[in-house]
């Protein structure tokens, strides 16, 4: 049975068993997800949709039917997210882990989010399971393409770019529904994970697969399996729960290294 602690009113005196196991590791997988960007004012997937997008199922624009059904709506929707993304700024949970990552070489960054807040913060070889809002990519030919400058009004319509290679629509560098993950991201994070010895799961609901698998694997693995995040989930199977938000507790278990 996992440990849960509530660090909501801060960290405390933390149990010499954690603090152990955190001082200790020497390879780590940090796993973050929805709400480490939540904390810098970034709407989750399904809270990000006001003014025009109000009356449309954020579902129903994340499909390769829906851009090729009106390519002009699907790619303004992710430009006005991206312009989302780009106007927040790390905050401490972000810049803690950047910091941590430079002190333990062996600090391994897996996120499902699709902004730039961990490289933002001084993160570097972050994988990026879900893809990223900066990186668009050719619809027919998949060839990388250049982010266009963001639109100054998020509520506009935006025609997608064409690919100077094949003449094709630029489509967002995400992950769609009924798409599999970048090949290249999730088998590096399974590595990662079948060979860790400390995992922490930070914000991040532990629902969406095949990501949600990671810290089971890690934990089958013998890693100690850590999570950071305000609500507790009653189905984790790991060893410590740190209930708060994680631009509070990280960079407090940081100071306790």
């Amino acid at each position: 049975m996992p440990i849960s602690l509530d660090c909501r009113a801060g960290l405390g005196e933390l149990p010499q068993g954690l603090l152990e196991s955190l001082r200790r590791a020497d390879e780590i997988l940090v796993l973050t997800g929805a709400g480490v960007s939540a904390e810098s004012g970034i709407a989750t997937f399904r809270e990000a949709l006001t003014g025009l997008w109000a009356r449309f199922d954020p579902a129903r624009l994340a499909t390769a039917d829906a851009f090729i059904e009106d390519p002009v709506r699907v790619w303004s929707w992710y430009e006005w997210r991206r312009a989302q993304a780009l106007a927040a700024e790390p905050n401490p949970a972000h810049r803690a882990l950047a910091a941590w990552g430079r002190r333990q070489q062996r600090l391994h960054l897996v996120t499902q989010n699709v902004d730039d807040l961990h490289e933002r913060a001084g993160s570097h070889a972050v994988i990026h399971l879900h893809g990223s809002l900066h990186a668009p990519r050719c619809f027919e030919c998949a060839r990388p393409l250049a982010s266009p400058p963001v639109p100054a009004a998020g509520d506009r319509l935006v025609a997608p770019p064409r690919c100077p290679a094949c003449g094709g629509l630029a489509r967002p560098g995400v992950v769609w529904f009924g798409e599999s993950l970048p090949e290249e991201a999730l088998a590096s994070a399974w590595a990662l994970a079948e060979r860790c010895d400390l995992c922490l799961v930070v914000g991040t609901s532990g629902l969406v697969q095949p990501a949600a698998s990671l810290p089971a694997v890690a934990r089958q693995q013998g890693a100690t399996l850590v999570r950071i995040d305000p609500q507790p989930a009653a189905d984790f199977n790991g060893d410590w729960q740190l209930l708060g938000a994680a631009g509070v507790i990280l960079p407090a278990l940081l100071e306790r290294l």
